[in-house]
């Protein structure tokens, strides 16, 4: 691939592979980068990391004739650490409608999307090291709303979501040692919490039993990929010692991030283990006011605590973590749960040149075909609050609302009107009141998500104002950057194309029931 490439046109090349005769529709959204602090809440100083959102939208056309309907969507995270020269990609969710008249698209799409930032010749942000991070549990939906009711679609469950992601990812490895061998080199690594690496792999071998095997020659590792030393991990090490909050990132919606701040908020006393104490609410009073008026110094040693990490994140081992992982109720209610893990990193150290040069831009200025996080976010929230692709026909018609959308939105056309719109508004009564809407359109909030992390403290500002502006799509983004299309023309080969093999004819004998005498 050529560096100049860029995500949509390798999500195309990837799709016209397929077979069967059809045409893909592709919606690639990339987020302009902005500040974040959310990957290492924990870590003391909290590293400087750049977050871009990336979704990707797949729809399939059987004819020129025949209407588009949505059947894969992708949606990842990718933080940027420049001190550690490291990208984390976080797969945050993937899912399809079960509506593809074909072979579905999604693993081909996972496989690109991962490569193209997995290639040091592709990778679109100035890093050496690239960790891919995942969690995989079975649902029956994840971005298509009432899709699992849909008869056509058959969602894996959970031994074969793990087999497949494992499968994926291998041929993700695959792919990428095939075309960057002298530049880049992997390391994979996975847990199924609460098995052991015979019943795992076991596990995996049964359920990916119907599939090829691969002759890849790729191994991996049975363990958390944050006890090797080879790679550094993308956060730096804390000065003051060990601290759980600079191995374990924090992702949305992820039974890691939970742990991490049950432990964060529980303390330890001589009594044993006991839960943070509500504090009484702030009133104004004459201490109030004399505490205003402290010394300096008084106010360094309060800051000073307030640097030291929370709870037990510095007893709490980063094995010993794992091994608390494998008896939480979400990883041992019965259903086979993974967390997955590759490391890709330059195959010398000579390699890292090139990104160095990269890195005088500055992390935060949007490259060419990224659109405004608030776009992305509008998106979102369209496609899971306002569609639902229970039938054929709903699917057809929340495909063409989402693409529209996307194409309304990128010439600057509101999916919405903007009026003032009556809302309802509900009481303790059960009365309901019609007011005029004081807050934004309900297009504009964002898609639901995981309460934010109570960590016991107000809320502050966490980063400074992003110096550049949000890029202005228009349609000329929009076509170049954003929307293409693949038509694949390879017909699947009928039984009565492939080779014939003679076999001799095979006589069946029968045996012939005895007849009885009648008396």
């Amino acid at each position: 691939m050529s560096a100049s490439i860029n995500l949509r046109d390798g999500l195309l090349a990837a799709l016209s592979k397929l077979p069967g005769v059809r045409e893909f529709h592709v919606h690639v959204l990339v987020s302009a980068p902005r500040k974040s602090t959310s990957l290492y809440p924990y870590a003391r100083p909290r590293p400087k990391a750049y977050l871009h959102d990336v979704v990707v939208l797949c729809s399939e056309q059987e004819n020129p004739d025949a209407p588009r309907v949505l059947v894969t969507a992708i949606e990842a995270n990718v933080f940027h650490i420049p001190a550690t020269s490291s990208v984390v990609l976080y797969v945050s969710k993937v899912d399809s409608t079960g509506q593809s008249k074909g072979k579905a698209p999604t693993a081909t799409l996972v496989r690109a999307l991962l490569a193209y930032y997995a290639d040091p010749a592709t990778r679109p942000v100035g890093a050496e090291y690239l960790w891919i991070q995942l969690f995989a549990r079975a649902q029956g939906q994840y971005l298509f709303p009432n899709s699992s009711e849909f008869s056509g679609k058959q969602p894996l469950t959970d031994a074969k979501l793990c087999s497949w992601w494992k499968r994926v990812l291998t041929q993700t490895i695959a792919d990428v040692e095939a075309r960057a061998a002298d530049k880049t080199k992997a390391k994979a690594f996975y847990i199924l919490p609460g098995y052991d690496q015979a019943e795992a792999e076991d596990l995996i071998r049964v359920a990916s039993a119907a599939a090829a095997p691969l002759k890849t020659g790729i191994t991996w590792g049975y363990t958390h990929p944050y006890s090797q030393e080879n790679i550094p991990l993308p956060c730096p090490r804390d000065t003051d010692g060990e601290n759980l909050g600079t191995y374990i990132p924090w992702f949305d919606d992820d039974p890691k991030s939970r742990f991490l701040d049950e432990i964060a908020l529980i303390t330890t006393t001589t009594e044993g283990i006991k839960s943070p104490t509500k504090k009484r609410p702030r009133t104004e009073s004459h201490s109030d006011v004399s505490s205003s008026k402290r010394p300096d110094s008084d106010k360094s040693t309060r800051s000073d605590k307030e640097d030291k990490p929370m709870g037990e994140l510095r007893k709490v081992s980063v094995d010993e973590f794992w091994e608390r992982m494998s008896f939480r109720q979400e990883c041992v209610a019965g259903a086979v749960t993974g967390f997955f893990s590759v490391i890709f990193s330059p195959a010398s150290t000579g390699n890292s040149k090139g990104d160095a040069a990269r890195s005088t831009v500055s992390p935060l200025a949007p490259r060419p075909g990224q659109v405004a996080p608030q776009i992305l976010k509008r998106v979102m929230t369209s496609l899971l609050t306002g569609v639902e692709f229970s039938t054929r026909e709903k699917s057809i018609r929340s495909t063409e609302t989402v693409e529209s959308a996307i194409k309304g939105l990128c010439e600057g056309i509101a999916s919405a009107p903007a009026s003032i719109q009556p809302v309802i508004v509900k009481n303790h009564s059960g009365r309901k009141t019609p007011e005029r809407e004081r807050t934004p359109p309900p297009t504009l909030l964002v898609p639901p998500s995981t309460p934010p992390r109570h960590t016991g403290k107000a809320a502050v500002s966490e980063v400074s104002p992003n110096p550049f502006p949000d890029p202005v799509t228009s349609l000329d983004t929009y076509l170049s950057y954003i929307y293409g299309s693949a038509a694949v023309s390879m017909p699947v080969a009928d039984e009565g194309s492939k080779s014939v093999v003679h076999v001799a004819p095979v006589t069946v004998l029968t045996a012939r029931r005895k007849k009885k005498r009648g008396d």
